[in-house]
């Protein structure tokens, strides 16, 4: 009977961080649709307005390690009620603002929030199932993520058809349905204890908040300024009792090449996902509403597709999913190069190919790093890599926007006519250049070199 009441237990939790990780998923793109009429509305370029998608994930990337760490010192409960407080807080605000920066901070403030999610999401499945379930519970977690991926554009699309923007805030709002569960199905449980190294996450938020300000701006006083505060991080983390960071999780050069590579891969990515709305706007001419529909599809079919690449790498090898999903995104920007000018449907179809590769190379990147980390440094590995995926989003999204508001005058494309396509042309040209090359640097870094180490640890790990 005991044995029973603790299953339904679990099995309640893991369909409340379904729920949660879709909110946090549609939470974290909702926004970027309406990127032109925000920039519009408040008379600001691209690259300011911008700031409503980099800072949320910004503050997410690291907000995200630091509960993860909170968690070994407080209770896991404690920590999600102020997260989810907040998260609802933030959405609260943003829903009654009237001006760009109260929204910004509306933004932070669900960031701050929303970043106890995916600690949460990696904690729920360790502490509360067996070895044997945790497969399960860590892929019904990516399914409400590729959920929340899918619908937010859909949601987005018919709330602005019929209302204005800010009213997107009032769907994170729901979240706060969730939290009585919670409280009711969580215990007590706190991890291993230590002390939290505030020092050490400091440093590394001043390290990447100036970085992405020295981007942004193009100033190198900030740029400056993320190199001093990187080299206090390092120095921290060397004499530090219990750091923030491990140092020796670097000295493993597999995982730290790995980690460029992921960081690179997923800026180039994130062009899917922030720059596709802005090109439908301004080269297609589409209203935000029609946006959310055109980027429907693409959601769609890496929602639907996204559970094949988890078993193309488990029956052919990570390496395998890997060529595939350079193979469709190099298709798609090569495609996005020469019909920059196309119809939306076309734009559309072409996003099919790039956003479902997208998901196969963070399914195979993923893979691949936890099969090179060895088991005492998996969790700290993944909460690393993870960080950087929310970190290099941000970064992106700030020469994104402000590579859109410097403009073109030339065009490599001989068949683009319109000059505001030009600039748009030529981003996906570079971008299918860099993601050439980053199929050519995997294939002989790391699938042949690696190859023998991963399958060794694959086996030993299964």
């Amino acid at each position: 009977m005991m044995e029973t009441k603790i299953t339904a237990n679990r099995q309640k939790l893991i369909y409340l961080l379904m729920i949660t990780l879709i909110f946090s998923a549609m939470s974290g793109t909702i926004f970027n649709i309406v990127l032109p009429q925000i920039s519009e509305e408040f008379e600001l370029s691209i690259s300011e307005v911008s700031w409503i998608s980099s800072a949320y994930g910004l503050i997410y990337a690291i907000g995200a390690v630091t509960y993860g760490k909170l968690a070994d010192l407080y209770k896991l409960k404690k920590l999600l009620t102020i997260g989810l407080l907040l998260f609802a807080g933030g959405s609260l605000l943003g829903l009654v603002s009237q001006t760009f920066w109260l929204i910004l901070v509306a933004r932070c403030l669900q960031a701050m929030g929303a970043a106890a999610i995916p600690a949460t999401a990696m904690i729920i499945p360790i502490r509360y199932f067996p070895p044997k379930n945790r497969g399960y519970a860590s892929g019904m977690a990516a399914s409400g993520l590729a959920i929340g991926t899918a619908v937010g554009p859909i949601i987005s699309a018919l709330i602005i058809s019929i209302a204005h923007w800010r009213w997107l805030f009032s769907i994170t709002l729901l979240i706060l349905l969730v939290l009585p569960f919670y409280r009711k199905y969580l215990g007590d449980e706190v991890g291993e204890g230590g002390s939290f190294d505030w020092i050490g996450c400091l440093s590394l938020c001043g390290t990447i908040v100036m970085l992405l300000l020295g981007v942004s701006n193009g100033s190198w006083f900030f740029l400056a300024g993320s190199l001093l505060f990187l080299i206090l991080f390092i120095a921290r983390i060397q004499k530090a009792t219990d750091p923030f960071i491990q140092p020796k999780l670097f000295k493993n050069k597999q995982y730290t090449f790995s980690l460029v590579l992921f960081f690179l891969v997923n800026a180039i990515g994130y062009s899917l996902y922030f720059l596709s709305p802005i090109l439908l706007s301004a080269v297609q001419n589409l209203s935000s509403n029609w946006i959310g529909f055109a980027l429907v599809p693409a959601a769609v079919a890496s929602a639907v597709l996204g559970r094949k690449g988890g078993s193309l790498a488990d029956k052919k090898g990570t390496s395998y999913l890997f060529f595939i999903a350079s193979g469709l995104l190099i298709i798609c920007f090569l495609l996005l190069f020469t019909f920059t000018e196309s119809s939306p449907i076309w734009i559309a179809g072409f996003l099919i190919s790039g956003n479902v590769g997208q998901t196969f190379m963070m399914i195979a990147m993923t893979l691949f790093v936890s099969f090179i980390l060895p088991k005492e440094q998996t969790g700290v590995g993944m909460g690393l890599l993870s960080m950087t995926n929310f970190i290099s989003a941000s970064i992106a999204t700030g020469i994104y926007a402000k590579i859109v508001d410097i403009g073109a005058n030339n065009h490599i494309n001989p068949l683009v006519s319109d000059s505001s396509s030009f600039i748009y042309s030529n981003i996906y040209f570079v971008l299918f250049i860099l993601h050439a090359g980053i199929l050519l640097t995997y294939y002989f870094m790391i699938a042949k070199g690696y190859r023998n180490k991963v399958q060794l640890n694959t086996r030993i790990k299964a």
